[in-house]
């Protein structure tokens, strides 16, 4: 696929695409015209990318634990330094307690929701 394919169906702007692959967190196949060419894998390494980005990583470490996405999975490095397993070990820790809170609230979403379901059943059921 090309760029504007992945980026459709990343959601993905194009640019942002071209800056993760001077990072060298992507790297397509280049055809003959020069053009761009993504097979699928991509899709779901794009998705990957942006959900550690969101997660606050940086783009360095990012790179460095892409291979450990992969299956089967790869973990060798013999350049982790202590800062960036500390910046690790703190990522792990904020992402634990967001995942944490990201549950509890879709729990209370999930008893609000069975609890006015369960109401306007009932209601209904008065009413006719």
């Amino acid at each position: 696929m090309r760029i504007g394919e992945l980026a459709e169906r990343t959601g993905t702007p194009r640019r942002l695409l071209r800056y993760y692959e001077e990072q060298g967190l992507i790297v397509p196949y280049r055809c003959a015209n020069g053009y761009r060419a993504y097979d699928e894998r991509f899709v779901d390494r794009v998705l990957q990318i942006r959900g550690l980005l969101d997660a606050g990583l940086p783009t360095r470490i990012i790179k460095q634990i892409l291979p450990c996405l992969d299956k089967p999975r790869t973990i060798h490095f013999p350049d982790a330094t202590p800062e960036m397993l500390a910046t690790l070990e703190g990522e792990l820790s904020r992402m634990t307690s967001r995942i944490d809170c990201l549950t509890r609230n879709r729990d209370a979403i999930a008893e609000y929701l069975a609890v006015v379901r369960t109401t306007a059943a009932e209601s209904g059921a008065a009413a006719g």
